[in-house]
């Protein structure tokens, strides 16, 4: 039995990158070796197991070979006789395929080192069109390695083209198109992601409502870069800067998805895209595996965002209404998410990167003045059926005041 070092801690090793988990290929062994040394297993498809000491993955060297279409339609050969270069052979970028001995020797027979060396992205095999999971991967690598050069080989992107046209991606099951699509939302340079797959056909298939908005105009008055498509792509790049979170990255990808079906003679104006997008994102989170809580926030940042835009504008009584209606009172941390994305979707304009954004700072003033009204004690002194009435009515009176505070404070300053 050998033991080998693969897959992305190699890669990441040769990169200069941290690496916090590691994948191990295991050569001439059976499930029952592993099995009576204390690995447990894991795999349906194929043997996968956990060491009884790390817990990091051990798996049997494999080949596939491809009986249907689809991600699943793969038959595996996992028997002992199984090398390490046949198990290299079957995986998806060369830049993946190298692996490490005992000994700290490379095994790099797809020239996988040179590839790194050279900053590209690189099929293994012709064996790359039979996995649409791939084309994910390669957009995920594309922006998880953009700042260190990298760029995908044209003879690659060609197949992945391919791919797209002869129906490959169709077959993508919901759960491995949002497990790749949220690591690259998790991870850095998230527009590539989007730009590859948009690239190569396959954002059409996968994310049609995104797919849409690209080459819809907008008024240059509010968007100097016009085109929505390219303005949720800056969005993105805001939404990175200003916050880890998944559900901020996403909303700030969701926010203007109701501008991609916008009647014709409207353009380039977009009345009623907030809750048109709202529709649009129902859609999406029905068809792939979204969090709820991900799907919330875009829902809140659809139909919100230009109100709070319009924050210094607003009436009392219609800064209370984006507080309930955001429910900033329960869930103050997910108010703070809404701020965030829409200080993104501000700044995801050409020219205006660095622009200030008072609303922001302004509605979270309205909501500590709203939020300081001591409901318990309007409680007690009501009843039962005025109380709502009466909270509302006295954290109005304190938003007219916060506005009146705001306003003096403005008028001092100028």
């Amino acid at each position: 039995m050998q033991v080998y070092l693969v897959g992305g801690a190699v890669r990441d090793e040769q990169l200069g990158i941290p690496h916090q988990e590691r994948d191990w290929c295991v050569v001439g062994a059976t499930p029952d070796q592993l099995l009576a040394k204390g690995y447990r297993q894991v795999g349906k498809d194929f043997p996968v197991f956990l060491h009884p000491e790390s817990g990091e993955e051990y798996a049997l060297a494999r080949t596939e070979r491809k009986t249907a279409p689809g991600y699943h339609g793969f038959a595996f050969d996992f028997s002992p006789d199984v090398s390490i270069e046949d198990d290299l052979l079957r995986r998806d970028l060369t830049i993946n395929a190298i692996a490490k001995d005992a000994n700290g020797s490379l095994i790099d027979p797809h020239h996988g080192i040179r590839d790194i060396e050279n900053r590209i992205l690189r099929h293994v095999s012709d064996a790359f069109v039979e996995d649409p999971v791939r084309i994910l991967r390669v957009a995920k690598f594309a922006a998880r390695l953009n700042h260190l050069g990298f760029s995908i080989a044209p003879e690659t992107l060609a197949l992945m083209r391919q791919m797209v046209a002869e129906g490959e991606v169709d077959a993508l099951v919901a759960d491995r198109v949002w497990q790749e699509t949220e690591a690259a939302l998790r991870g850095r340079d998230v527009r590539i992601y989007i730009e590859v797959l948009r690239d190569c056909g396959a954002l059409r298939v996968l994310l049609p409502e995104v797919e849409a908005l690209f080459g819809v105009p907008q008024p240059s008055q509010w968007h100097p870069e016009i085109d929505t498509g390219l303005h949720v792509l800056m969005v993105l790049d805001q939404a990175e800067a200003l916050s880890d979170d998944l559900e901020v990255r996403f909303a700030a990808l969701m926010h203007d998805l109701g501008k991609g079906n916008t009647p014709a003679h409207q353009l380039p104006s977009h009345p009623g895209h907030e809750k048109r997008g709202c529709k649009l994102i129902r859609n999406v989170a029905k068809r792939l595996p979204v969090p709820n809580a991900s799907r919330d926030l875009a829902l809140l940042a659809s139909e919100f965002h230009t109100h709070c835009h319009r924050a210094l504008e607003l009436r009392a009584s219609t800064l209370l209404k984006v507080l309930e209606r955001t429910d900033a009172f329960r869930r103050p941390q997910r108010f703070e998410q809404f701020l965030l994305t829409c200080e993104a979707d501000a700044r995801g304009r050409a020219g205006l990167e660095d622009r200030p954004y008072p609303q922001a700072d302004y509605l979270r003033g309205a909501f500590e003045a709203a939020d300081s009204v001591d409901a318990g004690a309007i409680a007690k002194a009501s009843e039962a059926a005025e109380i709502p009435t009466a909270i509302r009515q006295a954290r109005e009176a304190a938003l007219k005041q916060y506005k009146r505070s705001a306003s003096a404070v403005e008028i001092q300053e100028h």
